[in-house]
């Protein structure tokens, strides 16, 4: 098992997401690594928790990542969340990243959940996506 690509996908997906045209406008300046601090305003895309598990074969070293990206707004109703997370899948979903370690075998869509944060008064929309990646 190799976590050692783990560094080089994250950094990949944050620049994919950060450089798409449809995500940056729907979404201006509001693509962060982590959440923001505090309660943030208005609608923004954040990386949230990964799990890997080893791929490895007798070619090389790999691993299976599942990784989430939300989406977190502040609007009423889903129809903004849904917006945005219908690009960021569609940026992500076979995107063919160029990783600084290791390479990309595939990116896949999982899964997706949708649902309000009542405390917050906020829709979130977790969109989970799977990479293959080996040395």
């Amino acid at each position: 098992m190799s976590y050692a690509m783990a560094a080089a996908l994250q950094t990949a997906v944050y620049a994919r997401l950060a450089g798409d045209g449809a995500l940056g406008a729907l979404v201006p300046g509001a693509i962060y690594d982590a959440a923001p601090p505090g309660t943030a305003a208005g609608t923004y895309i954040s990386l949230g928790p990964e799990d890997a598990r080893d791929a490895s074969d007798q070619v090389g070293r790999g691993a299976f990542h599942e990784f989430v990206v939300s989406v977190v707004t502040d609007a009423a109703g889903f129809q903004t969340a849904k917006l945005v997370a219908a690009a960021v899948s569609d940026a992500l979903d076979g995107a063919p990243l160029v990783l600084s370690r290791g390479r990309l075998v595939g990116l896949w869509f999982l899964r997706a959940r949708a649902r309000r944060v009542e405390e917050a008064d906020v829709r979130r929309i977790d969109l989970t996506f799977r990479a293959r990646v080996e040395e």
